[in-house]
């Protein structure tokens, strides 16, 4: 009876065993999203550097894309193509500067709060709430409208200002769960400062949502801005996407037929927000794991060869 049993357990455990290590798919989404938004920051960063000045007026108005300008000129003869190289790093440096003072203001009163608990949390708690029920776009106008001289930096602490309650919430529910495991409470016990705490067993298991939570405030702040420029509220002496969408309207570039205007920014944020989308999409799938097994599973129909015959049971035929 032994020998009987043996073979099928034997069997059963060399299935449970892997034969191989296992590694972790790349995700297609990551390194498209990751490709495009390189490629951009980098033209941004780089480009400005072997091109002329955008403010600089020429004679050669309003000329289509060809020749000595690449995406042309518009209707004053500034180049075009040098406006959306330095309008790219504005725009790329308002978006990082909202992400990471986003992300600091939503980890302090989120991570901080919830860890330490009693009045502390309390009051962190209602300085979100109180900022989740102010409405950001009118707050951002009104500011905006009434400081003359606006800056970078004051139209990324605006915007910061509005975008960081909603991760603070997030940051504090999943804290609240973490503080209660049990190599938190061991570290509490064993004598560990807070602050070790906080960094090495609590802030390693947040990353995932903290670059999720930065993705997004930077798409965020990117549109925000866009809008503020767009209406004559952003950043003074500045170039970005949307002060070159700000004086393409000016300019009536639309009825004049100055697509090279008002195409090239327009089409940069939406190409630049779909990466950081795709971007986000595949940490969701990291923080997620029923995301993460669907797209496996959907990777497995998609590579299943179509050619293979099914039979259909008590049949005997085969279906393609």
């Amino acid at each position: 009876m032994e020998q009987t049993l043996e073979g099928p357990r034997a069997s059963a455990a060399a299935a449970v065993q892997p034969t191989k290590r296992q590694r972790r798919p790349r995700s297609a989404k990551m390194l498209a999203g990751l490709i495009i938004a390189g490629a951009i920051a980098l033209f941004g960063i780089l480009r400005p550097f072997f091109l002329g000045d955008p403010n600089a007026i020429s004679n050669d108005t309003l000329a289509a894309p060809g020749g000595g300008a690449w995406l042309g000129t518009t209707q004053t003869g500034q180049d075009v193509l040098a406006q959306l190289a330095y309008a790219t790093r504005g725009s790329l440096t308002i978006g990082v500067l909202v992400g990471a003072m986003a992300i600091v203001a939503s980890a302090f009163f989120g991570i901080v709060g919830a860890y330490i608990g009693g009045w502390t949390d309390e009051t962190f708690s209602l300085i979100t709430n109180v900022m989740l029920v102010i409405p950001g776009l009118p707050l951002v106008i009104v500011i905006s409208s009434y400081v003359p001289d606006k800056g970078l930096l004051l139209i990324a602490g605006v915007l910061a200002l509005t975008s960081w309650a909603g991760g603070a919430r997030v940051l504090r529910a999943v804290t609240l769960s973490l503080r209660n495991r049990d190599y938190v409470a061991a570290s509490r016990v064993s004598g560990e400062k807070t602050w070790r705490i906080l960094m090495v067993e609590i802030l390693p298991n947040l990353m995932p949502i903290l670059a999720s939570q930065m993705v997004f405030a930077v798409i965020f702040a990117i549109l925000g801005e866009a809008g503020l420029a767009f209406i004559g509220l952003g950043a003074s002496g500045t170039w970005t996407w949307g002060s070159m969408l700000f004086y393409a309207q000016n300019g009536l570039a639309l009825r004049l037929g100055a697509w090279w205007w008002f195409v090239p920014p327009g089409l940069l944020i939406a190409v630049f927000g779909a990466a950081l989308s795709l971007i986000n999409f595949s940490i969701d799938e990291i923080i997620n794991p029923k995301l993460r097994d669907q797209t496996l599973a959907a990777r497995k129909r998609w590579n299943a060869p179509r050619s293979k015959k099914l039979t259909t049971p008590g049949t005997g035929k085969t279906t393609s």
